[in-house]
């Protein structure tokens, strides 16, 4: 990515929060300061330039909701694979697995539940992937700046990398697979999601340990990615986190 624009309070505040480079941040003419001061203050703090300008310019910037700020930011890094092995090792780590998934809708979606209940990072390929652009961050509500997202050549040759350091590999498939009420989480897990029309393609299907569905008893037989990845998420969350 070059230089990008992100929109919204909550995704231009947590990059104001984080280490993200900003170059400028846009509001509003008119705007209620009072209601963004938080983010005001921490641009202040860190002499960020804000300009005010008309609401037609924001409009401009992003075919999402803006809520009268948007900033305009650093490229995101993603992170390399062995930087992140090496970070989790000896721990029950999760790590999601998007197999072709191109909306990023989704993707953010699934960034901001990643973020909620502590998934270690996000796994994208390079091709048939959606990347992380502006609409990505807004959905992600800010959750970006504290998931890792690595972006691989080879999915394939990842999963291999990711057993070596211990991890088990669980696809979700509809065939040949147990109710994912069932599943085991308790060792490293990467769980593979597939692609919103395709889903996982062969040769990641081959290379999984074991296969999970989600038992559906209404009249459509899919759930959106980013609804599947969820519920596997808490799946293992409510596993590894007795009730007090």
């Amino acid at each position: 990515m070059n230089e990008d624009i992100i929109v919204g309070r909550h995704a231009v505040k947590s990059a104001a929060q984080s280490d993200r480079e900003i170059n400028k941040v846009y509001i509003q003419e008119g705007i209620n300061k009072q209601q963004i001061k938080p983010i005001l203050d921490i641009l202040k703090e860190r002499k960020i330039m804000v300009q005010q300008v008309p609401k037609s310019k924001l409009d401009q910037m992003s075919d999402v909701p803006h809520q009268g700020i948007a900033a305009q930011i650093s490229p995101y890094e993603y992170t390399e694979l062995e930087d992140f092995l090496e970070t989790v090792q000896g721990k029950l780590a999760t790590v999601m697995i998007l197999d072709g998934l191109e909306d990023p809708h989704n993707l953010g979606s699934i960034i901001r539940t990643a973020d909620a209940i502590g998934v270690d990072g996000v796994i994208i390929p390079k091709r048939r992937s959606v990347t992380l652009n502006s609409t990505v961050v807004k959905a992600s509500t800010g959750a970006i700046e504290h998931v890792p997202v690595m972006r691989v050549t080879n999915l394939a040759q990842t999963i291999d990398r990711l057993k070596e350091a211990g991890f088990w590999v669980c696809g979700t498939d509809a065939k040949k697979s147990v109710d994912y009420r069932k599943m085991d989480a308790g060792m490293p897990l990467a769980i593979v999601i597939g692609s919103e029309g395709e889903g996982m393609s062969r040769l990641v299907k081959d290379k999984c340990d074991f296969l999970v569905h989600l038992p559906m008893i209404g009249h459509v037989n899919s759930l959106n990615a980013s609804v599947a990845a969820s519920l596997l998420m808490y799946e293992v969350y409510r596993k590894r986190t007795p009730l007090e």
